[in-house]
């Protein structure tokens, strides 16, 4: 195994171990620098969605917990606290990894009570960040699900993924598959704040176009689009555009949404890089997870004129979706609100406080 050749002094000295089922040891690279793999032993790799769930699907694969990706609004955060891990810092860099999840897979789709069921990877954290260059995980998950017959679809914001397309295409011909990159804006220089272990913006629309290319849809996530930073019609203008030239064969958009553990990370964030913009979002966001009904609606409305503009509203755009990639209620579904509906029913926020002017 790729895990078992890793013997490196420098990599085999790590910091105390966490207390994790089927840890086999803590691993610190100079090419990861303050990242520690906690490399686990998984006893399960399939997991299933809760019946009271509506998505469209029911089961998901997550090879890694904890993401590099580092973004400030991260819905799945707060899981982290779940391994006795701060969904801060620790999300970022205390990862979790399921090194033997391929193996482990390819024995549940051989059970005789498996039903070849959709199943979604990056619902939870992503299966392309950078980790992934390290240890390789996903070519071994998508081929068990090929070869077993079952259908997947991907969601991601890691360019890495370029890497397995000809695997993807030649599953393709086995099962249905479908791929979706996350993207919602275009300023580098915000993305590189927000969002600062992720490939560049430009980076991902190319992903997009590789995938088209290649011959499989490719959905688009624009979420969260975060409110008074990438809402501007100008901006989702820009935004649609940029997805209609990559090539993007759908696009759902919505607003942020803060469950708790991510709530005070991203506002810890805003008040040191937009303070003036704290109280607003304590107006939107006080006293629940999601934006009120008034502003998601009027998200929803200028969303929809972006995407007639520039021809996501056609037919043959709805003919590309794939389960839990994009489709869904304007300015609202979302893999934050995926794994919301998952873990539990979301609360609805109220209308903002008084005092607090305008809503949006």
């Amino acid at each position: 195994m790729r895990w078992n050749t890793q013997t490196a002094k420098a990599e085999a000295e790590g910091p105390p171990l966490i207390p994790l089922a089927g840890l086999l040891r803590a691993v610190r690279t100079p090419e990861f620098q303050g990242i520690t793999f906690h490399e686990v032993a998984a006893r399960s790799a399939l997991n299933k969605v809760p019946p009271a769930s509506s998505m469209p699907f029911r089961w998901t694969i997550n090879p890694y917990r904890g993401c590099s990706h580092a973004c400030v609004y991260c819905f799945a955060r707060g899981t982290h606290t779940y391994l006795d891990l701060d969904p801060g810092l620790d999300f970022d860099r205390q990862l979790v990894v399921k090194v033997n999840v391929a193996e482990v897979l390819r024995a549940e789709l051989a059970r005789p009570s498996w039903r070849r069921e959709h199943v979604a990877l990056g619902t939870n954290t992503d299966p392309y960040q950078r980790a992934e260059g390290r240890y390789a995980l996903m070519p071994g998950i998508i081929r068990a699900l090929a070869d077993s017959g079952t259908p997947f679809s991907i969601l991601t914001k890691g360019t890495l993924l370029a890497r397995d397309l000809p695997l993807l295409k030649s599953a393709a011909a086995q099962v249905p598959v479908g791929a979706g990159v996350s993207l919602a804006m275009l300023d580098p220089e915000l993305q590189a704040v927000v969002e600062p272990g992720t490939p560049t913006p430009s980076a991902r629309l190319s992903l997009i176009s590789k995938l088209r290319d290649a011959g499989l849809p490719c959905g688009v996530m624009a979420m969260p689009i975060l409110p008074w930073l990438t809402d501007g019609e100008d901006q989702l203008d820009a935004l649609f555009a940029a997805l209609a030239a990559a090539g993007a064969s759908g696009v759902t958009a919505g607003a942020l949404h803060l469950r708790p553990g991510t709530k005070e990370w991203f506002m810890g964030w805003l008040a040191r890089d937009h303070p003036q913009l704290v109280g607003r979002y304590r107006g939107l966001y006080g006293q629940g997870a999601y934006a009120p009904k008034e502003y998601r609606a009027w998200l929803g409305r200028r969303v929809a004129e972006a995407k007639r503009r520039h021809g996501f509203d056609r037919p043959d755009t709805v003919a590309h979706r794939m389960p839990g990639l994009d489709g869904g209620t304007e300015g609202g579904t979302s893999r934050s609100d995926a794994t919301a509906a998952v873990s539990g029913t979301a609360e609805r926020t109220t209308a903002a406080a008084a005092g607090q002017g305008q809503l949006f």
